[in-house]
Parts: structure tokens; sequence; C-alpha cells
């Protein structure tokens, strides 16, 4: 089968030196060279997340796993848990929270908008929260809420900050020491540029052994956090080869900057609107809350948008994703993230997007397209 070009919310292309370290032989989870590697790993999240926490690490599970990891550190029986949401992984959070019994506000944003720090605020002073939760950058809608805001009035009224970043960290500044953060997580395949399957997380020093003992065992920090300390006493065996990629797609972040990974994201994501604008595909968000990483277009009218996207797949080997929610069948969701975030991916997509439309009857400038997205790239800084 031919290498599909992935353009959707995750997962996004890996470089090959990932590619690399994923095939490289095993070693025991409890083997000292591999305890070096996971010790460098978790300096460079450090760096990635703007965290001092000593309790730094990627969770053995997927972006969702980081996120149950921190509802069940927090969310437990009698805490009032305020989630603010703007899309379907705030809605996430909150059913999370229910499970595990905690006492739930959930204030919901229009689908599309992002949370309105005024609304945060005066229901912060109604429910007087234990915890609040908000996603940084929603992955159904494409839309990046102001976390410095929330983590200002989080401060103020005296509650716990858990940041959703699974579609922001190493696309966006995260500023976990300076929000306060209790717990900020993330995901390994989104602007990291590592494979699916980690859970990059920080905790508050301190926090885990403030909580006590968590109604799930496999993601109790407190157990966990003695295999990552000095103990090294077992937990669970660690996913090695996922380890080994996450900590080459950090070293590569590690050489390009931070500051040169954010303005790569930043051009990518303008040339690709600035491409599909001429190809007559327009955002759904509104320019001030756009994300870096995710593009959300609404799909030209009058075709079946499922049934181009699977043409897009199968006969160009561009992969992007349909809308979710109040957005399915209304949007089409492309990513620029990690190795996708580059100018040829784009123009490769912009070009895919403008046959398959031609070959429906659309009258669509392909070339001009691909000009308009090259230009946007050369002029964003």
């Amino acid at each position: 089968m031919n290498e599909v070009l992935l353009m959707g919310p995750g997962p996004s292309p890996v470089s090959h030196r990932v590619r690399s370290a994923m095939a490289r032989p095993l070693l025991g989870h409890l083997d000292p060279r591999f305890l070096e590697e996971l010790d460098r790993l978790q300096d460079d999240l450090r760096v990635v997340f703007e965290s001092s926490a000593a309790l730094t690490f990627p969770i053995s599970g997927t972006g969702s796993a980081a996120m149950e990891t921190a509802v069940v550190t927090l969310c437990r029986p009698g805490r009032k848990v305020l989630v603010l949401s703007c899309g379907v992984f705030g809605e996430r959070i909150a059913a999370m929270v229910r499970r595990y019994g905690a006492d739930l506000t959930l204030e919901s944003f229009p689908f599309g908008s992002p949370v309105d720090p005024e609304v945060a605020r005066r229901r912060m002073q109604e429910v007087a929260p234990d915890v609040v939760a908000v996603v940084q950058a929603e992955t159904s809608t494409g839309v990046r809420s102001d976390v410095d805001a929330i983590a200002a009035l989080c401060k103020e009224y005296g509650a716990d900050l858990i940041v959703d970043a699974v579609t922001s960290l190493g696309g966006l500044p995260v500023h976990a020491d300076a929000w306060g953060a209790a717990i900020v997580y993330s995901g390994s395949q989104k602007c990291l540029g590592a494979p699916p399957g980690l859970g990059p997380i920080t905790v508050r020093d301190g926090l885990a052994q403030s909580q006590g003992e968590a109604r799930s065992w496999y993601f109790d920090l407190g157990l966990i956090s003695q295999y990552l300390g000095s103990e090294r006493l077992y937990h669970h065996t660690a996913p090695i080869s996922m380890i080994f990629a996450l900590a080459e797609a950090l070293r590569d972040l590690r050489e390009e900057g931070l500051p040169g990974r954010f303005a790569r994201h930043r051009k990518a994501s303008t040339a690709l609107r600035a491409g599909l604008a001429v190809l007559g595909l327009e955002s759904r968000v509104a320019a001030v809350d756009l994300l870096p990483s995710l593009t959300v277009v609404a799909p030209p009218g009058g075709l079946d948008e499922a049934e181009l996207r699977k043409e897009l797949l199968f006969a160009e080997g561009v992969e992007i994703a349909g809308g979710l929610g109040p957005w399915e069948g209304k949007a089409w969701r492309i990513g620029t993230m990690g190795e996708s975030a580059r100018l040829q991916p784009v123009l490769r997509t912009v070009a895919s997007i403008g046959r398959v439309l031609a070959r429906h009857g659309r009258a669509v400038a392909i070339p001009e397209a691909g000009n308009q997205a090259a230009k946007a790239w050369e002029e964003t800084e």
C-alpha cells in the first residue's frame, strides 16, 4: 500500500528519525539505559510544557488516558468541578467527571466559539469550584481558548486548573508553571510528531502525594511516581518502542527550537487556508480564534462530503477528517501538525482537494490555489 499523507486532526506524519527509533532493539523497562532515555525524555517534556514539575512524563496510553488520569486524580466525590466546554473534547472531560462521582457543573459554549472568560468568571462566582477544566485547543472545532485568562481566574478563586493541551502542545505555547496549573496533559500524535499511544502529562509538585489513593489503579499517579523516581518500583511494563519514538520526536523539536516549531505551524496553517480559500473552502471559525494546528472549513455544498473525503483518500492518498458533534457532515478538519506542518504537504493537500473538486464539476483554479498557499507561507512570520 502506498503511503498516505495524514492531514487530519491526528495522527500526524512522523519523521524518518522517529520511524527508525521505533525499530530499535528492545530494552527492558528497568534497564538502566532505558531509564536514562526516559529521564532525558522527561527533561524535554518539561521544556515543551514550560514546567518545572518533577512528575512530567508520558502516560502509557493515548491522550484520553492522560485526560482520565487528570480526572481521576482531582475530580473525586464531594469535589465541585466546573468544566468549560466548547466542543466534543470538553464534553468528554465532563463525561469522565460524571463517572468518577464528582459534583459536576458543565458550562457549554457555542460550537465553534471559544470559552468566554467573562462567563467563566460568573460561573466560578456561582459555583465556587474546587477544580476547573478547559481545553486549550478544541480538536472538534479548530478553536483556541484563552487559557491565560482562565488560569488567572483560577488563581483568583482558588481552584485547581486542568488543561487539555492535546492539539496544542508543540504547536502553541503551553505555560504550565505560569498558569499555576495542577495538571496539563497532551497526546503524542499531533504537534509533537510521534505516533499515537502516549499521553504526555505534567503534574504540579506535591499534588500526586496530597491526593491519596486514586479510584483507578492504573492511573494512580502516586503509584506511577514510584517507578519514575529514585525507587524505580515496578508499576507496569512501559511501552519501550513508543518511548523511543517520542524521545526522538522531542530531540527533533529540541533541535528546531520551540519558537521555530511554533512559527512553522503558523506558516503551514496560513498557507493551507490561503490555498483552500482559492478553492472556495472557507473557515468555519472566526480568524481571532483559529488554531495553527487545525483548520476547519465548510465542505463544498451540493456534494456528498464523505464521498469526497473517501475519493481524496483512495484516489489522491491524502487523509482529512469530517466534522464531529453538531458539525458532523458539515465540516472538514485538516491538520497541519508535526511533520505535516510543512509547505510540501500543504501544497499536495491543496492540489489534491482541487483535483477531487474538479472531477465533480467544480471550476477551481488549482495552480492559483498553490501559488497563493506558497505566497502565504513566505509572507507569514
